[in-house]
């Protein structure tokens, strides 16, 4: 093992390019991924039962077959109905459906554990069912959903590898390049690993945060302590 050709690699341009390309792939999958689940998860819960057939096809479909055969449908299968799509491109559409799809479930779980009755006395305020979603519903199901689609997020960083087999310059597959040259496979690997364990930090980091932010009993808490602070400082500026 050579420790410098590690750092070489670590430092160079073409596998930090690599690794914007990775994270680029998984942040826009995963928000198109968000969005599509979302409507699903709606359209489960619609009334005109066409429509929870049409969620369920979607559901079957990109959760019962595997996420590689869709990115090489995408891209190889679609140019023959005339639908000619780049390698990125091809890959995150192929990526943002097949997370939909788990999204879904997660989301839809979600919103289920908000209890019908809150939605109910939200109505007789007089709000609008748009905004019983708004104020009500979705505040309480982010906090719900947060853990499991942090463990997407992460899921979704190691799933991008895969979109290497339409030649997307990633960065597992310019790690494999790279080590085809020289056949320092064991280097280029050690780099390649340690840029997506920066990356997986990076992201449990941040669901951290946003985990706290939406805590509402210590929001609670803290705000009490401030508040108990403000009363008790002009009480010490008297002594």
């Amino acid at each position: 093992m050579s420790l410098h050709l590690v750092i070489d690699y670590l430092f160079s341009a073409v596998f930090f390019q690599a690794a914007m390309m990775t994270l680029l792939i998984t942040v826009t999958s995963l928000f198109f991924g968000v969005l599509a689940g979302l409507v699903i998860a709606l359209l489960q819960e619609a009334t005109f039962r066409p429509v929870r057939v049409l969620a369920w096809i979607y559901l079957w479909l990109f959760r019962g077959t595997p996420v590689l055969f869709q990115i090489i449908f995408i891209y190889n299968v679609l140019p023959g109905f005339g639908i000619r799509l780049s390698a990125f491109l091809s890959a995150v559409i192929a990526l943002s459906l097949n997370e939909g799809a788990y999204m879904a479930e997660i989301l839809r779980s979600g919103l289920g554990a908000v209890k019908k009755g809150q939605r109910t006395a939200g109505l007789a305020l007089g709000l609008t069912r748009t905004g019983v979603m708004r104020y009500i519903v979705l505040p309480q199901a982010l906090r719900i959903v947060l853990p499991p689609v942090g463990n997407q997020m992460i899921g979704m960083l190691k799933t991008s590898a895969l979109v290497s087999v339409v030649a997307v310059q990633e960065l597992l597959l310019v790690a494999n390049q790279t080590a085809s040259s020289n056949f320092r496979y064991f280097e280029a690997l050690t780099a390649a690993g340690i840029y997506y364990l920066a990356l997986t930090t990076i992201f449990m980091g941040l669901q951290a945060l946003l985990e706290q932010s939406l805590d509402v009993k210590r929001r609670r808490a803290r705000s009490e302590k401030r508040s108990l602070l403000q009363r008790l400082a002009p009480i010490e500026e008297a002594h």
